[in-house]
């Protein structure tokens, strides 16, 4: 493809060796926060966490023959089933569970590798792929939210504070800075958001202090650690969820599309982002991590900096890992408050909202028209109100059933309103 004027690094471009360290570096910092905090939350290693969403991320890359700017993090579908399975078979049944999630991607692209792809353009048109791509952003507004005000589960002024500072910092730095430091705003605005949290005293150095330089993650790996044995309720509980991630995934593939102009679903094809996905799963099950799927912190980096380059992707990717191993560093970025990932937050997400928005607008979608307006409106209300649909021990997304019924009513709704059709003979009738 010709170079595109608009962005500064397209997809396929390499950028020089002081622009890369700062770049990855920011795509590293954006994806920290949430890849640590599933295993946290779950009781698992968060540097195995980290160690296998980097190498998820370089197998990702190859899978996708370098054609796919995307970072591959924890996956928070899987946490409800995963703190179950702790408290009954630990690890071990997470990890069948895990490479079960894995082994479902890799199964679905080989049916789109049979059947193809073609199918996606009729059922995700621009009135879909729009209010979808929006709802991925607005959707997490409330986790930002959260992450600027709450701590401890009470309101703090302090937290809002940093988060408002920081994000101002961070337009800023966006707007105002040229050359390499504009390129990288997303991380200046961590690093004196950081600075901020320091001076208002809510980041604690403890943790920093303990830590050892080198700490070996505790890998899980079957035969080594224990005895695999097959742990069907685990494999039932997250298999299906895969499913669910796969409309995420999808959302992301769109939303990766108008950002890079490029068609993911055809080049190098769903079946390829799929297996890609997957693969980085059963890798994560067998090393002790969650499972992963793709960021939206890292898309919206992608927006924001019009840097779109996968060997920016690659080398957040080794950044991951080198720091699963130094346990100084691990500590010193787990210690970033989360009003600092808020602030940055707010702009990440809202960039993502946006680019869906830009979508129709492109397009120019006709709102006047009442089969446009009841797609987008089902869309944007149940998707953004996290409407979800619970089915036993099943928990599917606002997302998912928001992209479902957007599916089924763009393939349902005529393309004309009883009443346009009326109004319109009635003009004819006049004229």
């Amino acid at each position: 493809m010709a170079k595109r004027r608009d962005v500064v690094l397209d997809v396929d471009e390499r950028p020089k060796a002081g622009q890369w360290f700062g770049l990855s570096l920011q795509h590293m910092f954006s994806m920290f926060g949430s890849t640590v905090l599933v295993p946290i939350l779950v009781g698992l290693n968060p540097g195995i966490a980290l160690f296998s969403s980097g190498v998820g991320t370089l197998i990702y890359l190859l899978i996708t023959n370098h054609k796919i700017p995307a970072y591959m993090g924890s996956s928070f579908s899987f946490v409800v089933p995963m703190m179950a399975l702790m408290k009954t078979t630990g690890y071990p049944g997470i990890a069948q569970g895990t490479i079960a999630v894995g082994c479902v991607y890799l199964i679905v692209s080989l049916i789109v590798s049979f059947f193809g792809s073609d199918w996606i353009d009729r059922i995700l048109p621009p009135i879909v792929v729009g209010p979808v791509v929006m709802v991925i952003g607005l959707s997490l507004a409330g986790t930002a939210a959260k992450d600027a005000t709450i701590n401890s589960g009470h309101y703090d002024i302090r937290y809002f504070m940093v988060a408002m500072l920081t994000m101002l910092l961070t337009v800023a730095f966006n707007m105002y800075f040229k050359g390499f430091l504009g390129l990288i705003p997303i991380l200046m605005g961590i690093v004196f958001g950081y600075v901020i949290a320091v001076l208002f005293g809510i980041v604690n150095f403890a943790p920093v202090v303990a830590a050892h330089w080198f700490s070996l993650p505790k890998f899980q790996l079957p035969f080594i650690n224990y005895i695999p044995k097959f742990y069907w309720g685990a494999i039932l509980s997250m298999a299906p969820i895969a499913f669910v991630t796969m409309t995420e995934h999808l959302g992301h593939i769109m939303v990766l599309n108008e950002l890079t102009e490029r068609n993911y679903f055809k080049d190098p094809g769903l079946n390829h982002t799929l297996a890609g996905d997957g693969t980085a799963s059963i890798i994560a099950g067998f090393v002790g991590g969650p499972p992963v799927t793709s960021y939206g912190e890292n898309i919206g980096v992608l927006a924001i900096t019009k840097v779109h380059s996968v060997y920016v992707i690659a080398g957040a990717a080794l950044f991951a890992v080198f720091f699963s191993f130094v346990g100084k560093l691990s500590a010193l970025i787990e210690s970033i408050p989360s009003p600092v990932i808020g602030g940055i937050s707010f702009l990440l997400f809202g960039v993502i909202a946006s680019s869906g928005l830009r979508v129709m607008i492109e397009d120019q979608i006709d709102f006047n028209k009442k089969r446009n307006l009841m797609i987008s409106s089902v869309i944007l209300v149940i998707g953004i109100g996290n409407a979800y649909l619970k089915l036993g021990q099943y928990q599917f997304s606002g997302l998912a059933v928001a992209a479902v019924l957007g599916i089924l009513l763009n393939l349902i709704l005529p393309q004309e309103a009883a009443s346009e059709k009326q109004n319109e003979k009635s003009m004819k009738k006049v004229s």
